[in-house]
């Protein structure tokens, strides 16, 4: 079982505006709920729903958080019966970059209950994906936030597969995810027979001031037990169609495994660049003979 494929990231409410009417010619002939603002615009739909498709900017920010220098706020509990804290983690760290190389001081650390094993290794699944993801050992050199091509790259053996899947449920959204059993192609929420199940809206909104076409996908009455995402919303600048904010919902249920993860993804422009300023995650997830974990965590960077 590739678990880094469970564990994943995702989330919540979507405002409504007035004058809410229907596209019927999208490129995958379902309905699109469009506020009345987005219609008068004379807006291209089929070419919106190409870039929700396509978009690599905020795969790309995630990326360029490698070549700067920042300093992160690190919170990780883990919660037990009742919700109550059995084990956590708070860490300030700094990435620093020398000579087009990173590396990562840890400036401060606490953690309670047995955060990590006797061997001084996590005792959590999800800490450790959270590691993977946002903490630095040694020093690394030779990146760049060139993207293309690279979630094409799955890389060999079961930890690369598991980070191939991860990166895809976090950065391509709705695209199929091989190799996580009994799912089959329910992520894939663009194709015809998975499309049909959901409820797609298009908005205009502001973000920090800044307007956007907001695009959320949420299940059909009825089709809530039959699908994986209970949510998708994100919010696309309307000067770029980068992405500024994501939320994510995901659930879902067999004799394997379980899992109810939701995550809400900030950016913002920082010196003319995109970055990651806010990832918060709540996770409860359980994998046939492995410990059921549930687990809160967020990330505060500052650059």
């Amino acid at each position: 079982m590739k678990k880094a494929g469970l564990v994943v990231l995702c989330c919540f409410y979507f405002l409504d505006c007035f004058g809410q009417h229907y596209d019927t010619v999208s490129v995958f002939n379902l309905p699109i709920q469009m506020d009345e603002v987005v219609i008068k615009s004379g807006w291209d739909i089929n070419a919106f729903i190409k870039r929700v498709k396509t978009d690599s900017t905020f795969y790309k920010a995630f990326r360029s958080m490698r070549l700067v220098p920042y300093t992160a706020i690190n919170e990780i509990k883990v919660l037990g019966k009742g919700n109550k804290t059995i084990a956590s983690l708070h860490s300030k760290t700094q990435q620093k970059i020398n000579k087009g190389c990173r590396s990562m001081e840890v400036l401060e650390e606490k953690t309670s209950g047995h955060f990590y094993t006797s061997k001084g290794k996590y005792n959590y699944y999800t800490a450790e994906l959270y590691a993977y993801l946002f903490f630095t050992k040694g020093i690394i050199c030779g990146e760049n936030d060139i993207v293309r091509g690279e979630l094409q790259d799955k890389g060999k053996g079961k930890l690369e597969k598991s980070k191939y899947q991860l990166k895809q449920l976090i950065f391509n959204p709705g695209t199929k995810i091989s190799g996580v059993p009994m799912m089959g192609d329910k992520a894939s929420v663009f194709d015809p027979e998975q499309a049909k199940k959901y409820d797609f809206k298009v908005s205009i909104e502001q973000y920090e001031g800044q307007d956007c076409y907001v695009f959320k996908l949420s299940p059909k009455k009825g089709e809530e037990s039959n699908v994986v995402f209970n949510e998708l919303k994100t919010w696309f600048r309307k000067s770029d169609y980068a992405i500024l904010a994501r939320d994510y919902s995901l659930s879902y249920n067999t004799m394997l495994y379980d899992f109810d993860v939701v995550m809400k993804v900030r950016m913002q422009l920082i010196r003319g660049q995109l970055l990651p300023v806010h990832i918060g995650y709540f996770g409860n997830w359980h994998v046939l003979t492995q410990k059921r974990e549930n687990v809160i965590f967020t990330a505060s960077i500052s650059y």
